[in-house]
C-alpha cells in the first residue's frame, strides 16, 4: 500500500512537471517510469568499410551467423542507377572485412537495372537467405533472392520470387509457430502505398499473400514484434507523420486495420526486434521531417513508447534505414545508412 502511494505521488509530481501526457492513464504513466529506467550502453561503434569506388550506399541489413555478423547493402552510382548491386561485409575478430558484390541486376549483355532493400534471413536448417529487389523503380521492382549453406561466403545462382508476391520488402522476415516464414512487405505504386504479408514454407515453396486493410493510410515498410499473450504487431513506415500498427492473434493469418501509434514518423523506414524479457525495441527517425535524427525506443506492451537512447542528433545530415537484430549472447546490432555514403554499426547493451 506504501508503494502504491509513492508512485501515485511520484506521477502526480512527474505530471505536474509536464513529463507526462496529462491524456495517458495510469497505467501507461508507470509503465513510461518502468521504461525511463533501463538504461542501454553504446558498446562499439564504427563506420564500415566503403567498396572502392562505389561512392554511395544505403538500406542495410544484419544477421548473426556461425562465422561473425554479416551485413549487406546496396550499393553505386547513386540510388536507381543501373550499377547499384547488392554488397555484404562480414564483423569476425573485431573488425568488418571488405566489401564484396554478391548480387547485381544484369539481365543480359545490354541490359541491367539497380538493385534495392537487401535483407538477409537465417532460416532453421542454418542456411542464408539473401533477399533483394531488381528493377527499374519501387513501383516496377520484384523480388529476387540467392542461399548461401556457408555463413554467407559463398552464393547460389539467383532465383526469382513467383509472380503476386515480392518477400520482405526491407526488414528481416520471421519463423511463426508451425515453422512458416512470415514476411513483412508493401507496394509502392503512383498513388497508392499499401502494406500487406506474405508467408511461405522455408524451403520458400506455397507462398501466399495476406491483405491488410490499410484504413487510409499511406504505409510500407512493416517489421514484425512477437508478444507473450501470443500476439503479433506490425509497426510501419508512413506519409502521415506517425508509425502505424497492425495486429494479429492468430499467427499472421489475419490482422487488424492499420492505426496510428504516438511514434512520430518522418516518411521514412524503421525497424523493430522483441527481446527475450519482452522489451519492444523500434528503432526510427524521432521526428515528423528530415532525417537527421535517429533513436531507439522501448515499449512493453507495443503501446507506450519510450525513447531510451539517441543514436544521431546532429543539425545536419541523413541517418536512416535502420536495421535491428539481438545476437545469442543479448547484444543488441544495428546498422544504418549513414550520409548515403557508408552504413554505420553500432552494438549496444540493453
Amino acid at each position: 500500500m506504501v508503494n502504491r502511494k509513492i508512485t501515485v505521488l511520484l506521477c502526480l509530481l512527474l505530471l505536474s512537471a509536464g513529463r507526462l501526457p496529462a491524456n495517458e492513464s495510469f497505467s501507461a504513466r508507470t509503465e513510461r517510469e518502468r521504461l525511463r529506467a533501463i538504461q542501454p550502453v553504446i558498446l562499439h561503434s564504427e563506420i564500415i568499410p566503403a567498396p572502392a569506388l562505389v561512392p554511395s550506399a544505403h538500406a542495410s541489413t544484419i544477421v548473426e551467423t556461425d562465422d561473425g555478423l554479416l551485413a549487406a547493402w546496396f550499393g553505386g552510382t547513386y540510388e536507381r542507377h543501373p550499377d547499384v548491386s547488392i554488397y555484404t561485409s562480414r564483423f569476425k575478430n573485431g573488425q568488418w572485412s571488405l566489401p564484396v558484390m554478391v548480387a547485381d541486376g544484369v539481365q543480359d549483355e545490354s541490359q541491367r537495372f539497380p538493385c534495392w532493400n537487401p535483407v538477409l534471413f537465417k532460416r532453421e536448417n542454418g542456411d542464408l537467405i539473401l533477399y533483394y529487389k531488381v528493377g527499374p523503380s519501387p513501383s516496377t521492382w520484384w523480388g529476387e533472392y540467392k542461399i548461401s549453406s556457408d555463413e554467407g561466403k559463398t552464393w547460389s545462382a539467383m532465383e526469382t520470387i513467383p509472380r503476386g508476391c515480392l518477400g520482405p520488402i526491407k526488414n528481416k522476415p520471421v519463423i511463426i509457430p508451425g515453422g512458416k516464414i512470415l514476411y513483412p512487405t508493401s507496394i509502392e505504386i503512383p498513388g497508392k502505398w499499401n502494406v500487406y504479408m506474405e508467408m511461405s514454407n522455408q524451403d520458400l515453396t506455397d507462398w501466399e499473400k495476406i491483405e491488410i486493410d490499410n484504413n487510409g493510410f499511406d504505409a510500407i515498410q512493416p517489421s514484425v514484434l512477437f508478444h507473450k499473450d501470443g500476439a503479433l504487431q506490425i509497426l510501419c513506415r508512413s506519409k502521415n507523420e506517425t508509425v502505424v500498427e497492425s495486429w494479429s492473434y492468430d499467427n499472421g493469418k489475419t490482422w487488424s486495420s492499420l492505426a496510428p501509434t504516438r511514434l512520430p514518423n518522418n516518411n521514412s523506414g524503421t525497424d523493430a526486434v522483441t527481446l527475450p524479457n519482452g522489451l519492444q525495441l523500434i528503432i526510427y527517425n524521432p521526428i515528423t521531417s528530415g532525417r537527421n535524427k535517429l533513436a531507439i525506443a522501448g515499449s512493453y506492451d507495443g503501446r507506450t513508447w519510450e525513447k531510451l537512447i539517441d543514436l544521431e542528433d546532429q543539425p545536419s545530415g541523413e541517418f536512416s534505414y535502420p536495421a535491428i537484430i539481438r545476437d545469442k549472447k543479448g547484444n543488441v546490432h544495428v546498422t544504418y545508412t549513414y550520409n548515403r555514403e557508408k552504413i554505420k554499426y553500432v552494438r549496444l547493451k540493453f
